[in-house]
């Protein structure tokens, strides 16, 4: 294993522990240029927002945000170019897509995600969290999707749609860190139908949390039609394949439940599976793989449509 590769790994498996575990099996030429691309993407997220692998907010990381992002497009074209770098998250970026011939516009798709950050986007809709959440997550799907060797574009879009339903879920669960960062994705027609404050900072008090709950889980809700249209693209992979698509899904569905049933007063710490109850979901999934062939093609109408 090369440095390149290695710093894929460690990327993965430090900066999401229920990635890190689904990955695990995938085929090993898979598994490596799979922790590559989220080494990429994990790396573009924590330059945007001031973490380290999605955790910690520097106080004032709003300030020079739009010059890290043109930085960020300046060095993910000179390596999709073929520009020799030593940084392996570029060099590991340029490796995968080269390999699996992966549409140069997909990361530039999630750059643009990272700019509506930057923007300080508002959402009014649930189609307006879409759009951001296809560029920060689905198009992340298709990309994996291309690594696993799908160019269907029927079966891109389901793989799109689980993104979708992940980053939705990620949302939910963010709802209390996010607000004390000044930052609102739940859209503001869900909150204001719960009657919960569309500002950073009401949002945050306490006594604002059980509406702001309610609005979280209306949105958990859209997540899980994603995730339901996600398994009818899983029946289109390889066993490996569809066995680590179908335990990530299973463990960000276990994100979602529990915050459902946590109630507001889940936000008060992480929201998240233990390792053993991960490990259980990711063994569950082995049923559903062998059985994907049988899952009812439904159609996607009124769904997200990829640009």
């Amino acid at each position: 294993m090369d440095a390149i590769t290695a710093h894929g790994h460690a990327s993965i498996k430090k900066g999401s522990k229920s990635f890190a575990l689904a990955s695990r099996v995938l085929p090993p030429e898979l598994r490596d240029d799979a922790s590559m691309l989220y080494a990429w993407c994990r790396y573009c997220d924590d330059v945007i927002d001031g973490q380290e692998m999605g955790h910690g907010q520097i106080a004032d990381y709003k300030i020079g945000q739009g010059e890290r992002l043109e930085s960020l497009r300046e060095n993910t074209r000179n390596a999709l170019a073929g520009v020799p770098t030593d940084n392996p998250v570029f060099a590991g970026l340029a490796r995968v897509v080269k390999t699996h011939n992966i549409d140069h516009k997909h990361p530039f798709d999630l750059l643009k995600g990272f700019e509506m950050d930057a923007e300080d986007r508002v959402y009014e809709t649930v189609d307006d969290i879409l759009d951001y959440s296809y560029h920060v997550a689905g198009v992340v799907g298709v990309m994996m999707a291309n690594i696993m060797g799908v160019r269907d574009e029927a079966t891109l879009d389901r793989a799109s749609d689980l993104g979708l339903a992940f980053q939705l879920t990620n949302i939910a669960r963010d709802v209390i860190d996010d607000a004390k960062a000044d930052r609102v994705f739940v859209p503001r027609d869900l909150l204001t139908k719960h009657r919960a404050p569309t500002d950073a900072a009401s949002l945050a008090r306490q006594e604002n949390w059980p509406a702001a709950h309610n609005a979280a889980c209306e949105q958990l809700d859209i997540a899980e039609q994603y995730y339901e249209s996600a398994k009818v693209g899983i029946k289109e992979l390889p066993f490996r394949c569809a066995w680590a698509i179908s335990a990530a899904l299973a463990v960000y569905r276990e994100i979602g439940e529990r915050l459902r049933t946590g109630g507001p007063e889940a936000w008060e710490g992480r929201v998240s599976a233990s390792k053993g109850r991960k490990v259980a979901l990711a063994l569950g999934a082995v049923g559903p793989s062998m059985r994907r062939r049988s899952v009812e093609v439904t159609p996607r109408d009124g769904f997200y449509e990829r640009p």
